[in-house]
């Protein structure tokens, strides 16, 4: 890669941010994926420099949080992850007369969000507790579990535009809907977001918590790395239960398997590779089809080559 764009680029962030030939397999739940030319950790303030800096040089970027619905490539990513991570974790509280307004950095993890938010006793966010994505990643999808979802508490987030501008969107503005949002339509990066959060009984919030939490695992293959819910949920039926229906619990390509405890999940029971994940997902998409005339689509994103 150009030297000049590597020497503005540690004219921006320190050393210790920026990553060379990382392993995406390191950074991804499904536990896959090769070396990105360069994986950094910007702090707030410096995602629009490093954005702009990539634009200028034409030097392919992607964001990334916490790499939970992601399939990296087993060639990994020639450019540059921008890694919405822990130097984007700041959380503060401002009362107001029945709760507090909750500013929260993108990088924060979902499942430490609603801890922390539950261990001041505010309520609202208990949905969340096992989500094991980012906050940014989850206001760009409208997360939710258990009847809760992102647009239930949001207020407004900050976004940095193509063009380079850095705007607070309102919650109608953000164009929530079922696992979307304006973000992704539009390619925006979450930088933080308000959430106005009510206060409530501790200890019902933590019990209703440790129960969403044993829900997920006692239902959820946990064991194993994975990328969460494979597919969207088709109009009108369950993707798990479609492909249940089509007898592939249990269907395997090389390391990639169709979890036997969810078949919602397609899980890495060893050395699985992105080949053998995509082969696998075109499978059940195609087997599913014939059976039943549904069309399943891919939640997780792919990634590099």
């Amino acid at each position: 890669m150009d030297k000049s764009f590597e020497q503005k680029l540690n004219g921006i962030l320190d050393a210790s941010q920026i990553f060379c030939k990382e392993e995406l397999s390191k950074h991804t739940t499904f536990r896959i994926g090769g070396p990105a030319d360069y994986f950094i950790e910007p702090q707030i303030q410096q995602v629009k420099d490093v954005v702009s800096l990539c634009k200028e040089a034409g030097i392919p970027f992607y964001v990334m949080g916490n790499g939970s619905n992601i399939l990296a490539g087993d060639n990994g990513f020639r450019g540059v992850i921008i890694h919405i991570g822990k130097q984007l974790e700041k959380m503060e509280c401002k009362e107001q007369s029945e709760g507090c307004l909750v500013t929260v950095e993108a990088g924060i993890l979902l499942s430490k969000f609603s801890k922390t938010v539950a261990e001041k006793g505010l309520c609202g966010m208990e949905f969340a507790a096992g989500i094991p994505g980012t906050l940014g990643g989850a206001v760009a999808m409208n997360a939710g579990a258990y009847g809760g979802e992102i647009k239930d508490h949001i207020v407004s987030a900050t976004v940095l535009m193509p063009d380079g501008e850095i705007k607070e969107l309102s919650k109608e503005e953000l164009q929530l809907g079922y696992r979307t949002s304006i973000i992704q339509k539009e390619a925006y990066i979450v930088l933080k977001a308000d959430f106005e959060l009510s206060y409530g009984n501790k200890e019902e919030i933590n019990a209703m918590m440790a129960d969403f939490q044993f829900r997920r695992k006692d239902k959820q293959p946990l064991e194993y790395p994975s990328a969460g819910s494979t597919f969207k949920r088709p109009e009108g039926y369950f993707a798990g239960k479609l492909i249940e229906d089509s007898g592939l619990k249990g269907y395997r390509v090389g390391d990639m398997m169709v979890s036997e405890k969810h078949c919602g999940f397609v899980v890495n029971v060893g050395k699985g590779t992105a080949k053998d994940a995509h082969q696998l997902m075109e499978d059940v998409e195609r087997i599913v089809y014939e059976k039943f005339q549904v069309k399943l689509e891919p939640e997780v994103r792919f990634l590099g080559e």
